[in-house]
């Protein structure tokens, strides 16, 4: 005989531990980003250690009875290490218009959503450490999937760190498929191209959408894990790079890699887009957005 399967998962359950573990995760970065503050020895060390601010925000424009939720933006501005750093989680559900329906699955033929997740993004203060993107999320139509990734965005790339990065995710899908992370990584060097500069927007990573194996307990072990992973090794190569010193001319480069980032974020990521077309708060969505940039 063999053992009784385990029961299947409301939906309503499925949504409440995915917005619940978003939670958490958001809670385990801010914590490791304010260690990295405390014992940071470089350059900017006589600063004050920086330290996360929280702002809910709410749906309240759009309270018709089809529209609600919110989220919460976590931002630190001027550490020693994080120039700006937001990792926001939010939890919406409304009803598609027609037109954007049409480009979501499952959602063409009934235009009410369910979103859950949490996005990341890191502008340092030092051109020698990295800045990051990372965000994992939980959609709801007629149909329900995870998506998200990590990805490395250095204005002067570290071979050792594009490597340490690459590895750490590759070990991460390993756990899970043996295909996760060839598929996912060149999902994301797909993905994160800029067209019109014919440039990758960063060093890559991993991407993934529309994740439903058909055993979500196997699919939401994955994305925790892409989570847990990115806040192992993000931390250690900030770290390893925190107390350089830097130049004039690399802050120069930094500047004008962001503006190319800036141009990516503006003009083709979807992420953008779908909080633009649901209603999303306007301040966190664009939160990604450096503080500084330049154009040549």
């Amino acid at each position: 005989m063999t053992p009784a399967s385990k029961a299947e998962l409301s939906l309503d359950d499925k949504k409440h531990k995915a917005s619940a573990w978003f939670k958490d995760l958001r809670n385990q970065i801010c914590d490791s980003f304010e260690a990295i503050e405390k014992t940071n020895k470089g350059p900017l060390s006589d600063r004050k250690a920086g330290k996360f601010e929280r702002k809910p925000w709410d749906r309240t424009d759009q309270n018709d009875g089809t529209h609600g939720g919110g989220g919460v933006m976590s931002i630190m501005r001027g550490g020693r290490v994080f120039e700006k750093v937001g990792v926001n989680i939010s939890t919406v559900h409304g009803t598609f218009t027609p037109e954007f329906a049409k480009n979501i699955a499952g959602a063409e033929e009934d235009p009410r959503f369910f979103a859950t997740g949490i996005s990341l993004v890191a502008h340092m203060n030092s051109p020698r450490v990295p800045a990051v993107h990372m965000n994992t999320r939980f959609i709801v139509t007629t149909k329900h999937w995870f998506g998200g990734g990590a990805d490395l965005n250095a204005p002067l790339p570290n071979e050792s760190d594009t490597a340490d990065f690459h590895n750490a995710f590759k070990d991460c899908g390993d756990r899970h498929n043996p295909d996760y992370y060839l598929k996912h990584k060149a999902w994301c060097d797909e993905y994160f191209y800029i067209p019109h500069r014919g440039v990758a927007r960063g060093q890559g990573g991993i991407f993934y959408d529309q994740l439903n194996t058909g055993d979500f307990d196997a699919d939401f072990a994955y994305t925790q894990d892409v989570g847990r992973t990115f806040n192992t090794i993000y931390p250690a190569l900030v770290t390893r790079h925190m107390d350089d010193t830097w130049t004039e001319a690399e802050r120069e480069r930094q500047l004008e890699y962001r503006g190319t980032y800036a141009e990516f974020n503006l003009v083709y990521d979807r992420g953008t887009t779908f909080g633009l077309k649901t209603g999303g708060n306007v301040e966190a969505i664009l939160m990604s957005l450096p503080p500084m940039a330049k154009w040549p």
